[in-house]
């Protein structure tokens, strides 16, 4: 996305390509963004796209007076002293950010003088990944003002004739006119949007020019079983299609302590319901819920008969949240249950749903993931889906990934239940166990086993071959349903294939950092630093933005430095969040909330009120209509309470009666690190008593006055609490005035 304020008239774009070419499904995407200063003084002209979270940036310039500022690719610890220079400047040194689950954000500014232009330039690249038998590229097109020149070109070379292919776009009668495909010896997909069209397009055009994410979803011909396979730096596609599906033994471990209230307990139970639904009669399953205590559904694994999933459902529709953590303890009682049943003609899956961090029985995460890697024995994979923006995810990344699984955020703040459904269909339909890939004259590979293949998935092998080889022989064994099967296959080396040859070796490249930086983190000792240097080199030699690099970004004209740094999930921005209100006696008689000058939310205690220039809607506390959900904001409102999330930022408002008066309660519920001023903006402060009326206060001595009563109405039930009364400049962050409206 290309963001140009209003304040900044009179700077236009005048062309806007994205021109993306997908190579064996190695995609890279280039962003071009040709800007005019129109203007007879200076201005700052901001770049801004957002990209998706698997990919590397590796390649970033500003040409500004016909000369072109490189952006370059260094280890992150010999960067880190330009960008903290910058920071300690009062720059916004920082140009890559997280948004939201699937999306980050680069940005950066220069500024252009009178009646001159600017031209930038991204490249990212990604390889897609084969997901429920379909792959897809996801481009954001958001120039934020209407381009004379604007074109999406999408270019798709696969070696098996694309079976189907679908551009997203179901309605607009503006882009539809502007699209074309074309299917030939390769498949082309180009927008072009004349200026007008730009502001016409229904729901993804306005006075602000195009607003849409543009998704291609595609898949090839899948004529052989052993796959596709290219040499010179070589990489296979294993997706076979004529193998029957082999039943599974699924264990779900679920967390139901305290910290699970509320929308997390309630679409947890909803996800379950549906995934038992699901499940097929010749598969076997168990639950396991825990807090302080492990409690089991069953003491073993039962077959998904009707009158057996008849009483998981009142099992799972009796899940309630109270009590502490003891994932040890639940984990490994899971891992138990599967080893004690048969595991022939079958795959065996254990699935760990929890929103927060140990906190009683075994409590260290070293012995946790020692404990649990013991008790698997590499015999099956370990799942773990992390709830909510608090959750330890680096810990439950650790426990899967040691044990042939993955772990997964899955964010309350929109659909939690759809998060949930839609990964248990991606490992839902088991057809391999034990996969192993053999390569003859082959070196440098990548993961060659794998504990398990799924039907819409595919397995991805990367390597380079020896300078003396003809043929690649190919050997792939596993375990079927009914019988170990091996497939075997001898490719002929060709130059042919040189053309492609430097997209297959950055798709090696790209494949071999991600694994490597997996390992990275479950290794030890000098295994682990093997692991993070050849990381490191090959980030620098194919100039990657990874989690070990960060590309300096010299701005011209003497202007600041950038550092782009690859972010971690846990960096969130809260994206232009206010809230104020009107108060009563006893709390709020109105509530406002703005969100990226877009969306608004106006609460009283008669109705609620949400608009966003497309829809605007009215709803009353007394009745409760479903979930509405629309970009990254949703409501839900139940009991008089209604649960809003904008963004990253979550707040519960509660509807309270008191003495015959009706009035609001907000209960913000902030992400880790959030960036919140404000009075409802602090995150619970904790405090230490010292002698002489004293108490630590954060990094503060306040000097206490008296104990007081004082009523939560963060709960429903408004219980009344003991407190301290504090000086309130101890605890706001600035002058009491600054947070006054008149």
């Amino acid at each position: 996305m290309l963001f140009c304020p209003p304040q900044a008239r009179g700077v236009d774009i005048y062309s806007y390509h994205i021109n993306s070419t997908i190579n064996s499904r190695y995609a890279i995407t280039v962003i071009t963004s040709r800007v005019i200063n129109r203007l007879s003084e200076s201005k700052e002209v901001h770049f801004q796209v957002k990209i998706p979270n698997n990919a590397f940036i590796s390649k970033f310039s500003i040409t500004i007076d016909g000369k072109t500022y490189d952006g370059v690719v260094k280890e992150k610890e010999e960067a880190q002293q330009q960008y903290s220079q910058a920071v300690s400047r009062g720059e916004s040194a920082g140009m890559v950010s997280s948004v939201g689950r699937t999306l980050e954000e680069f940005k950066t500014t220069v500024t252009v003088a009178a009646f001159s232009k600017v031209t930038f330039e991204l490249v990212y690249e990604e390889l897609l990944q084969r997901q429920h038998g379909k792959y897809q590229l996801l481009i954001n097109a958001r120039p934020m003002q209407p381009v004379a020149d604007f074109k999406i070109d999408v270019t798709i070379y696969e070696s098996s004739r694309v079976s189907f292919l679908e551009v997203t776009d179901p309605a607009n009668e503006e882009i539809r006119h502007g699209l074309t495909v074309t299917k030939s010896d390769k498949t082309w997909v180009e927008i072009y949007l004349a200026h007008q069209q730009q502001t016409r397009c229904r729901n993804v055009c306005g006075e602000n020019g195009l607003d849409m994410d543009l998704i291609i979803t595609y898949d090839v011909e899948r004529t052989k079983s052993i796959g596709e396979i290219k040499v010179l730096f070589f990489v296979h596609f294993f997706a076979p299609t004529d193998i029957e599906r082999i039943p599974k033994n699924v264990v779900f471990v679920i967390d139901q302590s305290g910290s699970m209230s509320g929308r997390k307990i309630i679409q947890t139970r909803w996800a379950l319901l549906k995934i038992l639904d699901d499940l097929a009669k010749d598969d076997h399953f168990g639950l396991i819920t825990f807090n302080n205590e492990v409690k089991v559904w069953k003491p073993e694994l039962v077959q998904a008969t009707e009158t057996n999933l008849e009483s998981a459902r009142s099992f799972v529709t009796q899940i309630l949240n109270q009590g502490d953590t003891d994932i040890n303890a639940a984990v490994l009682r899971g891992a138990e249950m599967l080893n004690k049943h048969s595991q022939d003609q079958s795959a065996s899956i254990l699935i760990l749903l929890t929103d927060g961090m140990p906190n009683t029985g075994e409590t260290d995460t070293t012995k946790i993931q020692a404990n649990v890697k013991e008790a698997i024995g590499g015999k099956f994979p370990f799942y773990c889906l992390g709830f909510g923006l608090d959750v330890k995810l680096d810990f439950l990344e650790k426990l899967a990934e040691e044990n042939n699984g993955l772990a997964r955020r899955i964010y309350e703040n929109s659909d939690p239940y759809l998060q949930l459904k839609g990964f248990y269909e991606e490992v839902a339909n088991p057809l391999l166990t034990n996969v192993q890939l053999k390569y003859t004259g082959a070196a440098n590979l990548t993961q060659t086993r794998f504990s398990q293949y799924y039907q819409g998935s595919e397995i991805v092998v990367a390597g380079q071959l020896t300078d003396s080889l003809d043929t690649l022989e190919t050997e792939i064994t596993g375990t079927s349903k009914n019988s170990a099967v091996t497939y075997k296959h001898s490719t002929n080396i060709s130059t042919g294939f040189l053309l492609q040859d430097t997209y297959i070796r950055r798709l090696w490249g790209f494949l071999t950092v991600k694994q490597l930086l997996i390992k990275e983190k479950i290794l030890h000792g000098q295994e682990k630093e093997a692991a993070r240097k050849e990381a490191l080199d090959l980030s620098l030699k194919y100039t990657f933005v990874t989690p070990l690099t960060s590309m300096v970004v010299m701005k011209p004209q003497d202007q600041d430095v950038q550092v782009a740094q690859k972010p971690k999930e846990k960096d969130y921005v809260n994206g232009g969040f206010f809230m104020n209100g009107e108060l009563v006696s006893n709390g709020f008689r109105r509530i406002l909330i703005q969100f990226k000058d877009k969306y608004y939310l106006k609460l009283s205690t008669h109705n609620i009120r949400y608009y966003d220039g497309l829809n605007d809607l009215t709803f009353l506390w007394e009745q409760e209509p479903p979930e509405f959900q629309i970009d990254s904001v949703s409501m839900i409102l139940k009991d008089n309470e209604m649960d809003v999330t904008m963004g990253t930022i979550r707040v519960v408002f509660l509807l309270h009666k008191e003495n015959g008066e009706f009035f609001l309660w907000p209960d913000v519920k902030l992400p880790p690190n959030a960036d919140i001023k404000g009075i409802f903006g602090k995150a619970n402060l904790q405090y230490e008593e010292l002698p002489g009326s004293l108490i630590n206060l954060g990094d503060k001595q306040v000097v206490l006055c008296c104990r007081s009563n004082a009523t939560d109405y963060r709960r429903s039930s408004a219980p009344v609490l003991g407190c301290w009364l504090v000086p309130y400049e101890s605890v706001l962050p600035g002058e009491f005035s600054n947070f006054i409206l008149v």
